[in-house]
Parts: C-alpha cells; sequence; structure tokens
C-alpha cells in the first residue's frame, strides 16, 4: 500500500502546522548538510532546524553513542532520579565548557525544550528578586508559553495567547531607535525617573542577536553596557542563548567576546547535538534557591538526549578547532552577503549577523519569502525572519563542508534574480 503522507498530514493535522507549507515535500532521510524526501531528491540545508542542528544531520559517531546506549537496556526517562547518564553529561559540561570559561553555575533541567527554560528563568529571577516585572526588548523572541511570550514581542505571536501577557516592560533593542541613539541611555532615564511608570524589573531578558525578529545584532559594547544597567539597578542578566549559543554565533556562548557574565542562561535547541530535545537554564549559584521540586517537568530526565549531548561536547568543544572553523565560514558567508548587497543594489539588501548565522534584509519586503520560496524548487531549504518576514536567514549546520557552503551561495545568488525577476523588480548592474 502506497501512502499519500502529504494528504495523510493535511487530513489530519491541526491547521498551525507552518514549516509544511514553505516546503512541501515529505522528508525521509538526511545525513550531514543534506534532507532528502521520499522520491530520494536532495536538499540542501540552509535552516538546520532552526539551528537545531547546528552539527549536521545524524553525526556518525552521535548515532553510535545513541545506539550503544539503547541497546543495552539503560534508562531512557529518570525524571530528576540520579542516572549515570545525567551524572556523565554534568561532569563533560563543567570540565570543557564551564570550567575553561571560568563559568560557575548550577545546572537546571527544566524540561526539555527551549521556552521550558525560558520559563524556568523568568520564575527564579522573581523569587530571586521578590519583583513581578521583568524587562524585554522591542523584536525579541523567547517561546510560545505564557510566560515566555509575556517577553516576546511579535504582535502576531502574542495575539495567539488569548490573555493579557502582564508583568513585562518592553523597551527599545540596539539600534531599534536608529543609528546614533544609544537605547541604554533610554532605558537608564526611564529607570531612574520614578515618575517614568516603568518599575524596576526582577531581570531584564536579552538576545544578543535577535535571531526570529530579524538577526538584529547587538554591538559588544551594548551588552556590556546592559549588565552594568543590571548591576545599577540590581536586576538580574538573563541572556537566552537558544538559537544563537552553541556556536551559531562563534563561541558556546554567544556573549563571550562581550566579555559578560549573565545571571542566568537558558540553552536548548542545539544542546543534544542529535536533535533530541533536551534544554538547561544555567543559574548562578548564590541565586540557586528553589526549594526541592518547587519547578519541574516531566521529561527532564531525558537520558538519550544526555548522551549525545554529552558525546558532542567532547566530539566539538574540547579545543578551539571547531571555533575556528566557524570563525572562517561566517567570515565567507558575510563576505558572500556584503558582495551580493553591492552586485544587486536594485534589491536593497541590508547584510548582517555574527558566526553563521548571518542574514540579508531587503526593503523589497516580499522578497525575501520569493528567495525561500524560489530556491525550494532549486534544492535549497533557507527560511525568513523579521516581522515581515523580509529577512533571509542563513543557517547551515556549522559543520557543513566548504563545497556545500558555496554550492548553497550560489543557489541564493541565482535564486535572487529569479525573484527579482517574478517580482518584476527593476535589476541593474552595480558599478564596479
Amino acid at each position: 500500500m502506497t501512502m499519500d503522507y502529504m494528504q495523510i498530514i493535511n487530513q489530519h493535522e491541526s491547521e498551525v502546522r507552518s514549516y509544511v507549507r514553505g516546503f512541501p515535500t515529505t522528508f525521509a532521510k538526511a545525513q550531514g548538510s543534506y534532507m532528502y524526501n521520499t522520491d530520494g531528491e536532495a536538499y540542501l540545508d540552509f535552516f538546520a532546524g532552526a539551528s537545531v542542528m547546528n552539527y549536521g544531520h545524524n553525526h556518525p559517531e552521535l548515532t553510535k553513542a545513541l545506539i550503544e546506549y539503547l541497546s543495552d537496556d539503560n534508562i531512557t526517562h529518570s525524571l530528576d532520579m540520579a542516572s549515570v547518564a545525567r551524572a556523565e553529561f554534568l561532569e563533560t559540561l563543567d570540565r570543557l565548557v564551564l570550567k575553561p570559561r571560568n563559568m560557575d553555575y548550577r545546572v537546571q533541567f527544566p524540561g526539555p525544550t527551549g521556552t521550558n527554560a525560558v520559563e524556568a528563568a523568568l520564575k527564579i529571577a522573581r523569587k530571586v528578586k521578590k519583583r513581578d516585572t521583568i524587562m524585554a526588548f522591542t523584536n525579541a523572541f523567547h517561546g510560545m508559553t505564557l510566560g515566555s511570550l509575556s517577553v516576546t514581542g511579535n504582535g502576531f505571536k502574542r495575539q495567539g495567547a488569548g490573555v493579557t501577557l502582564d508583568n513585562t516592560s518592553h523597551m527599545p533593542f540596539d539600534r531599534y531607535l536608529g543609528p546614533g541613539t544609544n537605547s541604554l541611555e533610554y532605558i537608564d532615564r526611564m529607570l531612574a525617573d520614578g515618575a517614568s511608570g516603568v518599575d524596576t524589573p526582577a531581570a531584564v531578558i536579552t538576545e544578543t542577536v535577535q535571531a526570529e525578529g530579524g538577526v538584529n545584532v547587538a554591538d559588544l559594547e551594548w551588552l556590556q553596557g546592559l549588565e552594568k544597567l543590571c548591576r545599577k539597578y540590581d536586576m538580574l542578566l538573563i541572556v537566552d542563548d537558544i538559537q544563537t549559543g552553541l556556536g551559531r554565533c562563534g563561541h558556546f556562548f554567544s556573549y563571550e567576546e562581550a566579555g559578560i557574565y549573565p545571571d542566568i542562561v537558558t540553552l536548548s535547541k542545539s544542546l543534544s547535538g542529535y536533535g533530541l530535545p533536551l534544554a538547561i537554564t544555567l543559574i548562578k549559584p548564590e541565586y540557586d534557591i528553589w526549594a526541592p521540586g518547587e519547578h519541574n517537568g516531566t521529561f527532564r530526565g531525558q537520558n538519550p538526549s544526555f548522551v549525545t549531548a554529552k558525546r558532542t561536547l567532547e566530539l566539538f568543544w574540547s579545543d578551539d578547532s571547531f571555533e575556528k572553523d566557524i570563525a572562517r565560514k561566517g567570515k565567507r558567508m558575510a563576505e558572500f552577503l556584503d558582495g551580493l548587497a553591492h552586485k544587486y543594489p536594485d534589491a536593497r539588501g541590508c547584510p548582517r549577523g555574527r558566526g553563521m548565522m548571518q542574514a540579508i534584509e531587503f526593503a523589497h519586503v516580499e522578497l525575501a519569502e520569493k528567495i525561500s520560496e524560489v530556491a525550494f524548487r532549486h534544492g535549497l531549504i533557507i527560511e525568513t525572519a523579521g516581522t515581515d518576514d523580509q529577512v533571509l536567514k542563513l543557517l547551515p549546520p556549522c559543520t557543513i563542508e566548504d563545497a556545500d557552503l558555496e554550492k548553497g551561495l550560489q543557489i541564493i545568488e541565482t535564486c535572487l534574480v529569479e525573484a527579482m525577476g517574478e517580482l518584476g523588480i527593476q535589476r541593474q548592474a552595480s558599478s564596479q
């Protein structure tokens, strides 16, 4: 019996599904930087599961570790009971990641997804400071549960909550107020003025690069200034590193280059290294004041995820070679986008990014989405970001081979030209 997989999905799954609409094929296999549909057609992956697959699909070393673990009747689910896999992951994280960076955090397993990590961060911040409000930023995205939505800026996502999202104050992110305007000065003024109507928050939550918000990159000086502001007003600093961490922006933590030390950090997405669900909330020891069981979750004992996460740390974070490779590839991606903007001025593209999270925003707001559509026809999976999907976001696996990276970049250029033609955007050669 031959199944029409797409028909089954369309018939039975909720209307809320989204990616299947932009990439209308049924995927069956994946390896490295490629996904394959049921007809065996290959698609080069420049989306990487929204940065879940930083280490590529089905890395053989991770597959081997997982199969060996599962084949020996080892425990898969354990809530927060002790397990060998749990302890080994914690030890490896401390030895290879935290200690070399002089970071002292307690590790909380809040549940398997990024939004679980954010919810835990918001709750512990309020518990520590005994204040209700969290400060968040314009264009931020932190998850889809109610607490995470309250600190998310996107109006469409917030509307889906169906209730008023309270106990949050939103402030302008870096450069939101335009060039030459320091948003931290504005925030400082609002916090200092007892008549501003802004209560002192328990914490500030930020991304270093607003990935879903349009790949808006915070300057290192802005991040440093934000940390100083938190110390000045006795607020905790929460960094949401769920999409930007784990190598995506160049280092294990995206904020390392800024030299800041957040009070709380959230991680998920590529943490397991294999696409398995796993999330953690890192908390400075002095703020780890939970009562036992005060925050829990059924799937906070994801032992197969611990196994692949541990092996991922051993493979990619035992030295700095992986970081250097990301820096090299990220530079190539940035140079390509700069060249693209110069070569096709009528596309009115503005490149930006950090590490291997690179993007180009188009003044023609429909152009990025059209490029994504055309790229799929050319065998490339690439997504958009920003309030109006006006930003084309490049997220290939950080392990992508150079030849595949170049292949994907050339497809993007081809699709830009085709998309401009389909949209009737005038094209003329740049002066070189």
